[in-house]
């Protein structure tokens, strides 16, 4: 038996935890070294540590020292640390010689921006020989980097980019471009904006690798120890508690994790085994924890990191951001609970034991730990930057860490804050420097366009009703995003599909009775990159989940997509109806908008589960389904419809509910 298969009922090591990680999540799967390279590599960490701080808090330096400093501290430590393969190294601890070298010609050529700088401005519009050398391998480099600490669907993508780049006048029909020469392309990846320096790799180097850190030092406080122990004495003992509690604490612990799986194997290490002893199958408990932990990264008010590239990419502050996420957040976790304990209700599922739970009063004397992220919250609201935001809550959460001897900071701890935020970051630099070639090619060879075009033109063919018509460009758009992000970070995914896919919704606008604000056309993608994870066949937070229940993979998966069917939903309704997001909406309109549209998650809820107050049988199903989706379409007439439906649908279950033998609690093993 395989040591996943055995860990089926009780909780998991931090050594076990790290090999689910290193399973599936590729950011994980790095080198354990010792000696003189383990001093290295932590001195390194430490310096990339250190200049994001130094530059966080005095001002970053000008656009294209800053970003080739910090792809190079990325670019050297992934080479130290990400071996070149998974499999076939009987010493993938050491670090091979020829990684050395890769080290080492990153440095040399990630230094050669800050050192011949001055030369290099003046002479913008040429390129010299040597200048084509460095940034030929600068774009391989990045392109193998990102194949170790990222995967190889965003690798492939980046490749396929290249190669079409070069090739454009020998491309069919409406992919044809008049082509880049080589010297053209190596211009435009690294020695302009528009390439590995653009965008994306601008938002790691600043907002990101921040709040990553903001991320460690809170981890270093036990807040992650303490948010188990919170939801536990909130929703433990309630009809299916392990379940809730895994919702309430992934919900918590993923507004400081920026990976599903991450957050997956560590809350989930704890919840599953849980979720299993009270009677829950092992496809359910795993899917309950995959869809939680995924839904982490669109918990306002740290969002994954996707979220702040959309500043950039969309235009519009983070606290807009924010809070255009709360409404989809809270009904996305609300359709999870619900189906939890609709399925505790159906199967007779009882809570968890008085005694099992942590005492009230030592769960209160820590409610300091939530301090850092109420004032994270403050200060965006505030207006301030977003760097002054993060460097103010790593702040924070130092100064609270005092408040008790068991969650202080101690220098030991202080020091590992600052390594761990940057081994985090180094997933983040690759990925956005590797997107950054994708964002290139589709800029200069005007891609994005075509592709828009060619999905609203697809969609076209299929109906001459222009709102058929954008419904058609929304399903083909969230297609596209589930699959480019099946195996990808949600940081690429959205870098991605924002560039060459969500031009497709904006393309409409002129078409339209109402214009689809640029947020809710950012967030729509954002939010399939997003369920990607759990969305098979390749649906990594799912797989992870399945590794510590024991279930089979692909069913936990399917189970994880149906509880977290309002993240399928939720974002055709807001591309709809703007006002979901908060956007040009009074406090009276979001208020019924939320009010109809939870309704309606109980209903969707009680369909897909079969239960409600009592068993229903398949027609019951479909038309509790079905008046779920009226009250979520935000429509006047459609709400209408669906109230009278909801009520009458409950007030059959009253007079018609009968003993059908199910509801009857069944006993926790081992309680």
């Amino acid at each position: 038996m395989s040591k996943e298969k055995k860990l089926v009922t009780e909780q998991l090591t931090l050594e076990e935890q790290e090999a689910l990680m290193q399973k599936y999540d590729t950011e994980s799967n790095q080198r354990n070294v010792t000696g003189i390279a383990a001093i290295i590599i932590f001195t390194l960490l430490i310096s990339f540590s250190l200049f994001q701080l130094y530059t966080g808090f005095f001002g970053a330096y000008t656009a294209y020292i800053q970003r080739t400093i910090h792809l190079g501290f990325a670019l050297v430590l992934i080479f130290l640390l990400f071996p070149a393969s998974k499999k076939g190294n009987k010493n993938r601890n050491r670090i091979a010689w020829y990684d050395y070298a890769l080290a080492l010609i990153s440095f040399i050529v990630c230094l050669y921006w800050p050192i011949f700088y001055d030369s290099l401005v003046k002479n913008i519009g040429s390129i010299s020989t040597v200048q084509v050398i460095i940034g030929g391998l600068a774009i391989l480099l990045v392109l193998e980097a990102t194949r170790r600490a990222v995967g190889l669907p965003i690798t492939i993508i980046a490749g396929v980019a290249l190669l079409y780049a070069l090739l454009g006048p020998y491309m069919p029909g409406m992919f044809a471009h008049r082509g880049l020469n080589l010297n053209q392309l190596v211009k435009t990846m690294f020695f302009t904006t528009e390439g590995i320096l653009g965008t994306p790799l601008k938002v790691s180097s600043t907002f990101i690798f921040l709040f990553l850190l903001f991320g460690a030092f809170l981890v270093k406080t036990g807040v992650g120890t303490y948010f188990n122990d919170l939801a536990i004495s909130i929703a433990g003992r309630r009809t299916g508690g392990p379940a809730k509690v895994a919702i309430f604490s992934s919900a918590l612990n993923g507004t400081i994790s920026g990976s599903s799986v991450a957050n997956t194997v560590t809350t989930g290490a704890y919840t599953i085994p849980l979720m299993k002893r009270l009677g829950y199958k092992k496809e359910f408990a795993g899917a309950v924890e995959a869809a939680a932990s995924t839904g982490g990264q669109i918990m306002p008010p740290i969002m994954g990191a996707a979220a702040f590239l959309m500043i950039e990419f969309a235009g519009v502050p983070y606290w807009e951001i924010a809070k255009a996420a709360i409404i989809p957040a809270i009904l996305y976790f609300s359709g999870i609970w619900i189906m939890t304990h609709l399925e505790a209700k159906k199967t007779g599922l009882v809570g968890l034991p008085k005694e099992e739970l942590p005492s009230k009063k030592e769960v209160f004397k820590k409610i300091h730990l939530l301090i850092p992220i109420f004032v994270i919250i403050i200060f965006l609201f505030l207006g301030y930057s977003i760097e002054r935001t993060a460097l103010l809550g790593i702040l924070s959460a130092v100064v609270v860490s005092l408040f008790m001897k068991e969650t202080r900071i101690t220098p030991r701890k202080f020091v590992d804050a600052l390594t761990s935020g940057a081994r985090t970051a180094l997933g983040v630099a690759a990925a956005t420097a590797c997107a950054g070639i994708i964002v290139g090619v589709v800029t200069k060879t005007g891609l994005g366009l075509k592709l828009g075009n060619g999905i609203v033109d697809m969609a076209g063919t299929l109906t001459s009703n222009v709102n058929v018509q954008l419904l058609l460009t929304l399903l083909f758009t969230m297609i596209t995003s589930i699959i480019i992000g099946m195996g990808s970070p949600t940081t690429a995914n959205y870098i991605i599909t924002s560039t060459i896919a969500l031009p497709a919704i904006l393309a409409l606008n002129d078409q339209l009775d109402f214009a689809i604000p640029v947020l809710a056309a950012h967030m729509f993608v954002f939010y399939f990159g997003i369920v990607a994870d759990i969305t098979p066949p390749v649906a990594l937070a799912a797989f992870a989940a399945s590794g510590i229940s024991g279930g089979e993979p692909i069913r936990t998966g399917i189970n994880a997509s149906k509880l977290a069917i309002a993240a399928f939903i939720i974002p055709y309704m807001f591309v709809l109806n703007p006002q979901m997001l908060m956007i040009d909406a009074s406090w009276l309109g979001i208020v019924w908008i939320f009010i109809t549209a939870f309704t309606g998650m109980i209903a969707v809820g009680a369909g897909l589960i079969g239960y409600w107050y009592k068993g229903l049988n398949w027609i019951e199903r479909i038309l509790s389904v079905i008046t779920g989706l009226l009250l979520m379409y935000p429509e006047g007439y459609s709400d209408a419809i669906g109230l009278v439906l909801f009520i009458g649908m409950i007030a059959y279950q009253f007079i018609f509910k009968k003993d059908q033998g199910v509801g009857q609690p069944v006993e926790a093993k081992g309680a």
